[in-house]
């Protein structure tokens, strides 16, 4: 057994993982979750005047991680980020420290996996239109996700900020992907909507949605926040991630809390669905909704694949964290 611990810095993650290895294992590790062959406790939050942190546990695939990471909206007017992580991958057999490793883009492209995993079995096979509510960041990994999987013939976004919605519009067609910049009302006239945005009230409406729609609702992540209409979750097929999030901090936290929805709403989890626990789409007309939170045990598949990559290429630094000549 290697004795030393692996650090791993942000860039070196980057170039450990791509898209479909992301994929692949956040689609198993959701499987597993299902068939109770994981563990993930609740998280825990530490909250602060100008933000918080969270450490997010868990334990799949015979490795286990803690992922600690803030959120502070003030950083970026000290020349910080709004949301930095570090996460710690554990061997289970002894509690020996296997790696640290950044977790910021573990975060970002485990998050745009899930919504790839969750397309793959609620949207329509035939899905060509794309549309994406919110051109931040994350909207970039939703976007390489979805085209690994299909054959994507236009895509259509909008952003408040025009800037940066113009990027990633150049960003598309860099890619060889038309992209139409447009309002709010004719993005939403696609076969599967992606939204990404921080927003405390619905920004899209029913009235706006065609039948066999599929949602991928990312933005909500904490309480009081919401981007659909709830007659949209009265309307649709509800996939959550994991139903307690959700219903503390996902998409449908505003409905449930306010008497709207109920749990029963709730007609599977993305991983009863991926272990054919439960039917995935069952209509060509039916909407459906992925409600996303981010679970730690996509955190911890992800730096799965990052750290074994990391052994086979010998990327990273090794330090000696304890004195084992006890």
């Amino acid at each position: 057994m290697n004795k030393n611990t692996i650090l791993l810095t942000q860039n070196e993650v980057e170039s450990l993982i791509n898209m479909d290895e992301a994929i692949s294992v956040v689609e198993e590790a959701f499987r597993l979750y299902a068939l109770g062959k994981a563990q993930m406790p609740p998280k825990v939050y530490l909250t602060f005047k100008s933000g918080d942190l969270r450490a997010m546990p868990a334990y799949l695939m015979n490795y286990a991680a803690l992922k600690w990471v803030n959120s502070h909206p003030g950083n970026p007017e000290r020349g910080l980020p709004t949301v930095m992580a570090i996460l710690i991958l554990n061997d289970p057999d002894t509690g020996f420290p296997l790696a640290v490793m950044d977790a910021t883009y573990l975060t970002s492209i485990r998050t745009g996996a899930a919504s790839g995993v969750a397309s793959k079995y609620l949207a329509r096979e035939d899905s060509k239109v794309f549309g994406f509510v919110g051109c931040g960041r994350q909207s970039y990994f939703q976007f390489d996700a979805l085209r690994n999987i299909f054959e994507i013939e236009l895509v259509k976004a909008y952003d408040i900020n025009k800037s940066a919605m113009k990027r990633f519009s150049e960003h598309c067609e860099k890619l060889g992907f038309e992209c139409k910049s447009c309002e709010i009302k004719e993005v939403c006239d696609c076969d599967v909507l992606t939204t990404t945005t921080p927003s405390n009230k619905p920004i899209v409406k029913l009235s706006w949605l065609n039948e066999g729609l599929h949602i991928n609702a990312i933005g909500a992540d904490g309480p009081g926040k919401q981007e659909l209409e709830i007659d949209i979750l009265k309307n649709a097929k509800i996939v959550v991630d994991d139903i307690e999030q959700s219903i503390h901090g996902g998409e449908i936290n505003v409905a449930i809390s306010t008497g709207m929805l109920d749990r029963e709403s709730i007609f599977a989890t993305l991983g009863e669905v991926v272990a054919q626990l439960k039917p995935g789409r069952e209509s060509y007309e039916e909407i459906t909704i992925f409600d996303s939170t981010g679970l730690a045990i996509q955190d911890l598949a992800v730096a799965k694949v990052v750290f074994e990559n990391a052994v086979k290429r010998k990327v990273g630094r090794e330090i000696a964290f304890f004195d084992l000549n006890l």
